[in-house]
């Protein structure tokens, strides 16, 4: 059995279709799951049709992304100085957070957010194709993060290196005992979590949208299903607004005539409709 023959068996058993991801991304994942769980590609296929949870166990392994609190903070300095002022007289700002993982940039927007009298406004769409991820992006409970730098990621963001871990606290139950950091509860209003999948299934909203995130999710898909999903950005945006991708992904071909580079994030620059 080959990699590429393995996915059609896990098309075949679940709802899950990983055809067009990256192959070096996809390939290094399932190696690891045959490791952890000592399995030979055979043994993998045949485990997949036969046990429906360790189908689930291994779309978790492909799909996790790791993630963590204003993961480059440039752009959420750029985010909170010049773009998000933008929308401060709409009366509601519609976002995206599409592949949000375990939701630390979802919380390190709505701190933004607070700090620019902009949060009540906020409607959030936090959507991943993975249900672990999601209850840990709702529980808003994480370890290991201020051994990793979020605190000073966040007094990067703020330029407040004197009193940023009396900010950071104003959002955050903090055990530096354990490096265990809780979300506070105010922050989870108006955040609606969603298990979707990007690639099939529809959007499970109707609203337009004023801002879109999806960072660092494209670069485990093929140049041909980048352009799919971009372009369904592309149809729910609001003209004009705004994409939000990860540092080392941008835009290629149709679609650079279609969004406007601002700083690092774009801008939908008008409503023609293209479709591939």
């Amino acid at each position: 059995m080959t990699y590429k023959e393995y996915l059609q068996v896990l098309k075949e058993h679940s709802p899950y279709d990983f055809s067009e991801y990256s192959d070096n991304s996809i390939f290094r994942r399932i190696q690891k799951v045959m490791r952890d769980h000592k399995l030979t590609l055979e043994e993998l296929g045949a485990r997949t049709q036969s046990d429906k949870f360790f189908v689930e166990e291994v779309v978790e392994a492909i799909t996790v992304n790791t993630t963590e609190l204003f993961r480059d903070p440039d752009m959420w300095r750029y985010l909170y100085e010049k773009q998000l002022p933008l929308y401060h007289n709409n009366n509601v700002i519609n976002i995206w957070h599409a592949g949000c993982s375990t939701g630390q940039e979802v919380y390190s927007l709505m701190i933004l957010l607070n700090e620019l009298g902009m949060l009540d406004k906020a409607r959030v769409f936090a959507t991943d194709i993975s249900q672990k991820s999601l209850d840990s992006a709702k529980k808003a409970i994480y370890k290991h993060q201020i051994d990793k730098g979020c605190i000073e990621n966040f007094s990067q963001v703020f330029k407040n290196t004197d009193g940023v871990e009396k900010l950071f606290s104003k959002y955050f139950d903090i055990d530096k005992k354990t490096d265990i950091i809780s979300v506070k509860p105010f922050l989870k209003d108006n955040i609606k979590f969603v298990r979707h999948n990007l690639v099939e299934n529809n959007l499970p909203f109707y609203n337009k949208m004023d801002i879109i995130f999806c960072r660092n999710v494209l670069i485990y898909f093929n140049s041909r299903l980048q352009n799919r999903i971009v372009q369904r950005f592309f149809d729910v945006m609001f003209s004009h607004g705004t994409l939000v991708l990860g540092a080392h992904e941008g835009l290629s071909g149709f679609f650079k005539t279609k969004f406007d580079r601002s700083g690092p994030v774009y801008k939908k620059s008008n409503v023609f409709h293209f479709r591939y």
